[in-house]
């Protein structure tokens, strides 16, 4: 399943690529890309395996606010 997200703080390339492996290590992600500009994400997923609110919430505790677009 693909999944975009609107990801706010994220200010160089080196937020964007914490907020790539925060998303990356959660099991059931099989892709995710992160852009700066405009901040966000297109994250694909097993549906089986995680939600929407558990990569919102990763990239939250990673120091980023992000919602699901």
């Amino acid at each position: 399943m693909l999944q975009k997200f609107a990801v706010q703080g994220m200010t160089c390339g080196g937020c964007a690529s914490s907020v790539t492996r925060v998303i990356k290590a959660l099991p059931g992600v099989s892709e995710a890309t992160v852009t700066l500009s405009p901040g966000g994400a297109e994250v694909e997923y097993d549906p089986a395996q995680v939600s929407p609110e558990s990569i919102a919430a990763a990239i939250s505790r990673a120091g980023f606010e992000a919602q699901a677009a």
